[in-house]
């Protein structure tokens, strides 16, 4: 079975390492109670660095990276009846931010990412049925920030697997030990996240570990995880220093993975690094490439990233976005608990590879509609029917959510149009059509994780589904879009004000019973 065991020289280990890194709160402390004292461990982790290596220059001015992000406009339904993305699941990007807001700084636009900021939480979304790997809700209110619009949520809640039914893993942790790792908040916290992670693992599991810096090695070579004293010494015993060559530690990590594949089981790389990759294959291009290679294995991805100052979220964005993986970032150990232990079915353990949504709107009801976030995972309409094209990849008990505003045939408010001297004149078309009351369909492709052809969900959207107030889910995935959107500054905004958002939102039940949600508010107060 497997269950939580805490080994006894893990969790002296881990005690020892609280008291000199990252001294947050007890883990049943809720997130936001140490949200005040974020920044002086901040200022603390950076002096434990340089205690570290005192020959290794710790960087003093800021070189993060983040891909460049065209918001979301809205489109005519006339000349873009179909809307095509691929399911994602990250959340490294709400982590991001609250780091950023915590430290007292403001979030560069393209760090903020929608679609990651809303898929942090969680929302009662019921539990598959019928054989099925995840559930679909869809629902129709007015949007709260726009009274010309409506809002479309969908919801896809993949099932819950019980502990003791979670397969077999074979786990390769590659870990960069660059030397800009070699912050507190880096490294020494990467040690503490997979003794975390060491924990939950049994017998049945095997576990690899390769490094990189300016070469690779491979410390563990496919151990059983109840070889913990071993596999927790040789965590202890990493060091930063050296150059960045992360494709080569990509190559070896994944001959491993292939090197002791279980059939039927979990076999996945995670890459715990800054994504300051500055030797060998360095660019977002070619490491692209790379792992979309290596995914043909039939190995999945987890990248965490860590670390302030030079993190690279680009690159480490299009490795998991590419290699049938997630991407999560990890400022403190709580997180770390979070995406390692409480989501470990979600962050490890694939239930639906490659799914793609789209959404077909009908003109007849809809004059025009705006995708909110997911400008990174946008596809053609094409794409959608093409199984050699790349989705998304869902986990046990993930969800995703995905928000439209809708602008109704009816509406005065104001879609650009393109005219065509083809167009056929509305009165040619057959009034049953006219008449309908289906706004749109939506359309979910996926494949079974060890399966090749993908398979087809279709859910309409009729006049039936729209309600005059939002449910609870809605409300509280609207309010975290309009957070972003504020701290996008987004033109889309409307009547938004962050104290409406947060006046609605711990109004809500769900919010007083969640320490994440609770979380939120405090952000929203610091902004």
């Amino acid at each position: 079975m497997r269950k939580q065991r805490v080994n006894k020289g893990i969790s002296i280990f881990l005690t020892a390492m609280s008291v000199i890194l990252l001294p947050a709160c007890s883990s049943s402390a809720p997130p936001y109670y140490w949200a005040d004292t974020f920044a002086s461990t901040a200022a603390t982790a950076q002096e434990a660095a340089s205690s570290i290596d005192s020959d290794i220059e710790v960087q003093s001015h800021n070189t993060e990276e983040y891909g460049y992000i065209k918001e979301n406009s809205f489109l005519s339904v006339k000349a873009n009846p179909f809307s095509t993305f691929a399911a994602d699941v990250d959340t490294a990007s709400y982590a991001n931010i609250r780091r950023m807001i915590l430290s007292g700084e403001k979030p560069p636009a393209d760090a903020v990412r929608l679609e990651e900021m809303i898929n942090y939480f969680s929302y009662d979304y019921p539990q598959p049925q019928g054989g099925e790997p995840f559930s679909v809700t869809t629902e129709l209110a007015p949007c709260p920030w726009n009274e010309e619009t409506q809002l479309l949520l969908i919801g896809l809640q993949a099932e819950k697997m019980p502990e003791d039914m979670l397969p077999a893993s074979n786990l390769v942790f590659l870990i960069d030990v660059s030397g800009s790792m070699s912050d507190a908040n880096k490294l020494p916290l990467v040690k503490r996240a997979f003794l975390l992670l060491l924990e939950n693992m049994t017998a049945n599991d095997r576990i690899s570990i390769v490094t990189y810096a300016s070469s690779d090695a491979v410390i563990i070579d496919g151990a059983s995880a109840e070889e913990k004293t071993e596999i927790m010494t040789a965590i202890e015993n990493l060091e930063a220093g050296g150059s960045t060559h992360g494709s080569k530690g990509i190559e070896t990590a994944y001959e491993l993975a292939e090197k002791h594949y279980i059939s039927g089981g979990n076999n996945r790389v995670i890459l715990a690094t800054d994504g300051d990759l500055n030797v060998g294959i360095t660019s977002e291009g070619e490491l692209t490439r790379l792992i979309q290679k290596k995914k043909e294995s039939g190995i999945f991805l987890s990248v965490m990233g860590f670390g302030t100052g030079n993190i690279k979220d680009n690159k480490m964005e299009a490795l998991a976005d590419n290699g049938n993986g997630n991407y999560s970032y990890i400022d403190t150990i709580d997180e770390a608990r979070k995406v390692l232990v409480e989501e470990i079915g979600g962050t490890l353990f694939t239930v639906a590879k490659d799914v793609k949504l789209q959404v077909e709107f009908n003109p007849n009801v809809v004059k025009g509609y705006r995708l909110i976030g997911y400008e990174n995972r946008l596809m053609s309409a094409e794409d959608f029917s093409d199984d050699s094209k790349d989705g998304g990849e869902i986990g046990a008990g993930h969800r995703v959510t995905a928000l439209y505003e809708i602008v109704k045939a009816d509406s005065a408010y104001e879609i650009p149009e393109l005219d065509s001297r083809y167009d056929q004149d509305n009165e040619n078309k057959d009034s049953q059509d006219l008449e309908s009351s289906e706004w749109l369909a939506v359309n979910i492709r996926y494949k079974e994780p060890d399966e090749d052809s993908s398979r087809l969900l279709v859910y309409p959207v009729t006049d039936a589904m729209l309600h005059q107030t939002m449910s609870e889910n809605m409300s509280f995935a609207a309010g975290v879009a309009q957070f972003g959107m504020i701290l996008r500054e987004s033109e889309y905004l409307g009547t938004t004000t962050l104290e409406d958002v947060r006046i609605r939102l711990e109004t809500l039940p769900s919010v007083s019973e969640d320490e994440y949600k609770q979380e939120l508010l405090y952000l929203m107060d610091k902004v």
